[in-house]
């Protein structure tokens, strides 16, 4: 084994090299600590340089040495006979050198090697404590937090690991949401690292807010992740939009929202959207918008979550940095992820707006884009598209219409603002939706548009 430590330190034994130890070792006026051991040198041993110094030098396991300074013990050099066999003393420097220099490229190549893994593992280091400014918990925390993990405690699967709802005495019982990462699952690790570095630069009333974070061993010695939210009483958008509420012990009334609260919903995650694109100092893309990575507290206000897969987008843009974001492949879920990302682009905050756009349309149609009736080319922009302007009223969610109209007779001024408001809210999701990334709008643009819906909605 080779080992290289700066330039002052070289350790070259258990290698089984041959012949006279070089001498120009001797010249190397940074060399401190020089191990040959366990090789087949023969000869006399040096004395200059770092071979002045006996308890810096180790030549244990060269049978074959003799000479060296008096601490070195070993045997005095014979002197050669003039008609020895073996190799000439010009071909023995020539393999000497030769050795030398090779050794002292593999020197060299290692040296490289140790600086890069340095580099990484500091990199990964700085990540892993990104959350300094957050309060650490232990992992016996969280499992009595959550009862042992139990199933009972589990609100939410994801992508990367698992959420759980749990009991956590910090100033008080708080209750929190859990998310537990799947360290067995390729890619967690990393997810990890990228939520705790996006939630340690950002503060929004509109995004999760993160209470403490635990990077541990569980008690099988099994590396252990999980970060800490403030636990949202409404769950998911997803479950507000598309609710399940077939149980076998109790019957729920099924959840619903109005024009107004997905309006407002909407104008939340606008919101959130155009503080990471245009207000952090280094503009963040979420590349994972959908429905369940929008979460609902007591009030319906919306909080964007799951920063597992965000990105930082370089004040400058350079090669390295576009040759890491075009490898990352496919960013985001079916569905909802824009087609340039399918063919290898790079992250953008279009890729955002597209997922935005997708999620207004299903929000006020109540289709997923996942619905089996989308195949053959037609998809969620397509259908709301072809429909626009004339047949808006029957592509929305009948549960938004529910209501608005007692009778043909009695078609209201409030009837007709809805319909109206219907329609500027589909013609903003096909322009946030568009193929072309160049031509879907900014999200500081949404967010103004969609205020000045809700202004025309409440009259």
């Amino acid at each position: 084994m080779i080992l290289v430590k700066g330039i002052q330190d070289l350790d070259i034994s258990h290698n089984n090299f041959s012949g006279e130890i070089p001498r120009f070792l001797e010249s190397f006026a940074l060399l401190k600590n020089l191990n040959l051991s366990f090789n087949q040198f023969w000869g006399a041993v040096p004395t200059g340089g770092v071979f002045k110094n006996a308890s810096a030098t180790s030549v244990v396991g060269n049978t074959g040495l003799c000479g060296g300074v008096p601490n070195l013990h070993l045997a005095k050099c014979k002197s050669k006979e003039p008609n020895g066999g073996g190799l000439s003393r010009g071909l023995k420097i020539l393999i000497s050198i030769v050795v030398g220099f090779a050794l002292l490229g593999i020197a060299v190549v290692l040296y490289f090697l140790f600086l890069r893994s340095s580099r990484k593992e500091n990199r990964e280091t700085a990540l892993s404590t990104s959350m300094n400014s957050v309060l650490q918990v232990s992992y016996s925390t969280l499992l009595k937090a959550t009862n042992g993990f139990s199933s009972a405690n589990l609100i939410g699967v994801g992508s990367f690991g698992s959420v759980y709802k749990g009991v956590l005495d910090f100033d008080g019982a708080q209750l929190v949401a859990i998310k537990v990462f799947n360290m067995l699952h390729h890619g967690a690790s990393k997810s990890f690292l990228a939520e705790c570095e996006a939630l340690r630069n950002i503060r929004h009333r509109n995004l999760v807010k993160i209470i403490t974070a635990c990077s541990t061993v569980d008690y099988q010695g099994n590396d252990f992740k999980a970060l800490v939210y403030e636990l949202m009483d409404n769950g998911s958008l997803e479950e507000w939009l598309h609710s399940t509420i077939e149980t076998k012990e109790e019957t729920y009334a099924p959840k619903n929202l109005n024009l107004l609260q997905r309006l407002n919903i909407t104008i939340d995650i606008a919101c959130a959207l155009d503080y990471l694109h245009n207000d952090c100092e280094t503009p963040i893309v979420h590349c994972d918008l959908k429905p369940s990575n929008v979460l609902l507290d007591a009030e319906l206000t919306g909080h964007v979550s799951d920063f597992g897969l965000a990105r930082f987008l370089a004040k400058l843009a350079d090669k390295a940095s576009a040759n890491q974001a075009s490898s990352i492949g496919i960013k985001g879920s079916v569905g909802y992820a824009a087609p340039e990302y399918g063919m290898g682009s790079e992250v953008s905050k279009s890729g955002d707006v597209y997922s935005f756009g997708i999620l207004l349309l299903e929000m006020f149609t109540g289709r997923r884009p996942t619905d089996h009736m989308f195949s053959d080319g037609l998809n969620l922009h397509n259908f709301v598209k072809t429909a626009f302007p004339d047949r808006v009223k029957e592509i929305a969610d009948l549960l938004l219409q529910e209501g608005s109209i007692e009778s043909p007779e009695q078609y209201s001024t409030k009837a007709r603002r809805v319909e109206e408001c219907l329609s500027l809210i589909f013609k903003l999701g096909i322009a946030c939706s568009v193929e072309s990334p160049a031509n879907r709008k900014d999200m500081s643009d949404v967010a103004s548009e969609l205020h000045s819906i809700r202004d025309m909605l409440l009259g």
